[in-house]
């Protein structure tokens, strides 16, 4: 295998090295590679973060990545030197000034493998080529020598993609009782001879099994909330129970999760159960999504024949390659590369799949080769479909899917139900959830690129045979124009609204700039009030906003009641697959219908008395004091109400699982906390509620470091504290931030000299990176550091030496806007909010300890952590408040002790 004969740039915190095509790599500074790179293209890895690196934007050159995504599409890399050496079983570079000599190896590899007769990816290559080519994509005249041209013409993709299949109705699941014994036995089975016999898991298993006995009563499933410590076996613990009576009744159980890392988790462990197909050649085991997460064939053809231009248009050659060999189609979390997208620095994934429920169903010629269509299919047919908890509410919620509606439910990550809920069941009238409205019903507005049309388009053939339809629709479109156009918040701000709802959304930007007390107008935040004392000017807005939105809700009621009728006395022009594009627009039309009413019941209560079941708010959303929405909320008080009705009674049996399911106070768990986040007081009957314990030994693996001497404010402080740690640690550390701006001004300060000393760091919010690749490259290296918020709270999964240290920024407190304002108030006052607080730290602490032999400090920099949320962790855990220094030594000794792989021990201060 030979070296590629071409230049290589490689640029990180700690130096930036440039090797020529035959010569000796050097280092050099930022400007002389920016040079460098502006002359000629250079072979990099990761080309938007050496641009970061750089400091320089319009950086281009020969990425690795692109090359990767090309040869091996829908194959995992972590998009690093390392990460690339190990796809391609090479020798990793240990060194900054290495990489560039291994950049030149690793392509020298990779057009090898084009040239191989055993490369699998073959099929399709050189046509996608031949249109890469015409792009100017930067690789093509390097591959180009590399692939010869095939004997026979390649088919297009969407000629080589399977068609599904229809298959008919399931009959409902047979009334069985699990046995014990055969609970055990399967749980045995699954686990695998020679296993670690766990007490708590055959427990929890046992107890899962009774949400599978039939229901006694109508709309009162049998329910069980289970707190499941880390390391018990939760996943084995509930599928073994799960694939016993599938197999036993003939029917599906849904698996739902909230994290997409859960997911993967899920679809590994399920191979213990079922195989990966069945005889037939259907898949026992389906992963379900909402649409927005699977390719559209439509609007990537759109996208292939000139929809997109550029970069994106080569971004979109590379996704067809991806398409041709993916599983199942999903870009969001499925085998699609997360950094794929962010290499060309555009929304372009985003515009691949369907965002906006713009489908055409059987008016798509994709329609039988459609990823959505295959997984929809597949799951009524599946013994286990995994889910997340979004797509399970807002099916129940529409009341319409492919597939039976699900009767035996499974909430993993339990404790992100009531948030799921309550965005679920919420209304918001914003301008570009209205302008999204008006799209939908009218078409893109003139001069927009892409293949979207208006209801018009869509119904034309009905419009024309039914004259009660055809006025319907034209009645709609013709009320549509009241909706908000294009430049809308222009016009809001220059004080020139044009119709009934941009006046009304005008009016409450006003009132929310007005009456806004956060501070947030100077931080650039975004701002709210509460829709409470409003002016009359406002209100009658409001009213006469209403009534623009009811004359375009009424006549889309009687199209849908002519669609139905249609429907059930179809014409003999209307085929079967006619039938089916007719289904998708009632479906479509419906939750339009719903969402209308919603926003109508908001805007006539603002006259009123406040409605005790809800929290109504003004808000202008803003980033970095740059604004993009503004608008009128409404949430449940208690989202679970909702969810009981819609999701709850319509099952047979449910659980809600999670290690921290229950809040844990001074006197131990507290299932009152867990039923009332669970829904399940709405219920005729009390849940059933168990609970295992961890297995871990928290107390000798574990330590929560409580410093006192870092200031509230101190931001020169907080960033030397966090290099410090990492210094001490070695690397990794993940480092969690309530604001966006302080992770910032922190990575900013510190990153450079951790590079320099061998310890690279990365950020959400800063590195171009999306949020699960970023984690894919902590896991890699354990010398690496990761930043982030939220989103890093929970749901990473990084077991071993790369999470070795968990550093808090201080206490996580709640948000305090309107909504939690309210429910603050209706939820006991400050001890609501210590019960979040409790929450937030136990789901952080969870990163910490992921298996047996994991130990580590978790560090929260606050000098006033209040005892009261000591409880958070589990017990057994030493807590001690002490000084940075004295957290240093700790930390420091705890790593040469592993080095040293002994042991030592030390006496805990009390807090």
């Amino acid at each position: 295998m030979a070296a590629l004969p071409l230049p290589a740039l490689h640029a990180s915190h700690a130096g930036c090295w440039l090797r020529p095509a035959d010569g000796e790599t050097r280092a050099l500074g930022k400007g002389e590679a920016v040079m460098a790179a502006a002359d000629t293209p250079l072979l990099m890895v990761n080309a938007p973060l050496v641009a970061t690196r750089l400091g320089y934007p319009d950086l281009s050159g020969l990425d690795l990545l692109e090359l990767f995504a090309f040869i091996h599409p829908a194959r995992f890399c972590v998009p690093t030197p390392k990460g690339l050496a190990h796809a391609l079983e090479l020798e990793e570079p240990k060194e900054g000034d290495e990489v560039p000599r291994f950049l030149q190896q690793a392509a020298g590899k990779l057009l090898a493998t084009c040239e191989s007769p055993d490369w699998a990816e073959r099929e399709g290559a050189w046509s996608t080529l031949q249109s890469l080519a015409r792009l100017r994509w930067p690789w093509a005249g390097v591959i180009a020598p590399c692939i010869a041209r095939p004997d026979r013409a390649e088919k297009w993709l969407f000629s080589r993609l399977p068609e599904w299949e229809e298959h008919g109705e399931r009959p409902q699941p047979r009334q069985v009782e699990l046995p014990e014994d055969a609970v055990e036995q399967q749980l045995s089975r699954l686990t695998g001879d020679g296993s670690e016999y766990r007490e708590g898991q055959h427990h929890y298993a046992q107890e899962v099994a009774r949400i599978f006995a039939p229901r006694d009563k109508r709309d009162v499933p049998h329910m069980l909330l289970a707190q499941a410590g880390t390391g018990i076996g939760k996943t084995l613990g509930y599928l073994a129970p799960a694939s016993l009576w599938a197999g036993a009744s003939g029917g599906t159980v849904w698996v739902s999760t909230y994290t997409k890392n859960l997911q993967r988790q899920l679809r590994s462990e399920s191979a213990r159960a079922w195989p990966e197909d069945r005889p037939d050649g259907s898949r026992p085991v389906v992963i379900r999504k909402g649409r927005e997460n699977y390719l559209c064939l439509l609007n990537l053809e759109d996208a292939l024949q000139g929809g997109f231009g550029g970069r994106a248009a080569i971004l979109a050659q590379l996704v067809a390659r991806w398409a041709a060999y993916s599983r199942d189609g999903d870009m969001i979390g499925g085998d699609l590369p997360g950094w794929l997208g962010t290499l060309f620095r555009s929304r372009a994934i985003k515009s691949l799949t369907d965002q906006r429920g713009e489908c055409v169903y059987a008016g798509c010629p994709h329609y039988r080769k459609c990823f959505i269509e295959h997984a929809a299919r597949a799951s009524a047919q599946a013994d286990l479909v995994i889910a997340n908890h979004a797509l399970v509410m807002v099916n129940a919620a529409r009341g319409r899917d492919h597939a039976q509606r699900p009767t035996r439910i499974i909430f993993d990550e339990g404790h992100h139900v009531f948030e799921a809920a309550d965005s679920t069941f919420s209304a918001a009238l914003t301008g570009m959830e209205a302008i999204e409205l008006k799209r939908w019903l009218l078409g893109p507005e003139r001069g927009s690129k892409g293949r979207r049309r208006g209801l018009s388009a869509r119904l034309a053939d009905i419009s024309s045979y039914d004259e009660q339809g055809g006025k319907a629709i034209a009645a709609a479109c013709q009320a549509a124009e009241a909706l908000p156009g294009g430049g809308w918040l222009q016009r809001l701000a220059d004080g020139e609204p044009s119709g009934p709802v941009e006046e009304l959304l005008a009016a409450v930007r006003a009132t929310t700039y007005a009456r806004d007390e956060s501070g947030g107008q100077e931080a650039g935040y975004g701002i709210e009030t509460e829709a409470a004392q409003l002016d009359g000017k406002l209100v009658e807005l409001a009213q006469q906003a209403a009534v623009a939105l009811a004359e375009i809700r009424q006549p889309l009621i009687r199209l849908g009641i002519r669609l139905e009728a249609i429907a059930e006395d179809a014409p003999d022009w209307l085929d079967t697959q006619g039938r089916a594009r007719l289904d998708g627009v009632r479906l479509s039309l419906g939750w339009r219908i719903d969402m209308l009413g919603a926003w109508e019941a908001l805007l006539e209560r603002l006259g009123g008395p406040a409605s005790p079941d809800f929290v109504d708010w003004l808000a202008v959303a803003r980033s970095d004091a740059r604004e993009y929405d503004v608008g009128l909320y409404r949430h449940f008080l208690d989202p679970m109400e909702p969810f009981a009705r819609t999701v709850l009674a319509g099952t047979h049996g449910v659980m809600l699982t999670s290690a921290t399911l229950c809040d844990r106070g001074a006197e131990g768990e507290d299932w009152d906390s867990a039923i009332a986040r669970s829904g399940a007081r709405y219920l005729e009957t009390p849940p059933l509620m168990t609970q295992a314990e961890s297995p871990f030994d928290y107390a000798s693996n574990a330590e929560v470091l409580i410093v006192t001497d870092v200031k509230k404010g101190d931001l020169a402080g907080l960033a030397g504290a966090y290099a410090r740690i990492i210094e001490a640690s070695g690397g990794g550390v993940l480092g969690l931030f309530t604001a966006i701006r302080r992770l910032r001004a922190v990575h900013g300060r510190i990153a450079d000299r951790l590079a320099r000393a061998g310890l690279p760091l990365f950020a959400q919010h800063v590195d171009p990176i999306d949020t699960g690749t970023l984690v894919d490259i902590f896991r890699d290296d354990p010398s690496s550091s990761l930043l982030g918020t939220d989103a890093l709270r929970d749901g990473v999964d990084v077991p071993g030496e790369s999470l070795r240290c968990v550093v808090m920024e201080q206490v996580p407190w709640p948000k305090p806007s309107i909504l939690h304002r309210a429910r603050r108030a209706a939820n006991g006052g400050s001890a609501y909010d210590d019960r979040i607080i409790r929450a937030r730290l136990a789901q952080a602490f969870g990163r910490l300890i992921r298996s047996k032999d994991d130990r580590g400090h978790f560090i929260v920099l606050s000098s006033a952590f209040p005892s009261r949320l000591l409880s958070a962790f589990p017990p057994g855990t030493p807590v001690t408040r002490l000084t940075l220094e004295e957290a240093l030594q700790r930390v420091s000794a705890s790593v040469w002790v592993e080095r040293e792989d002994a042991t030592i021990s030390g006496e805990e201060i009390k807090p």
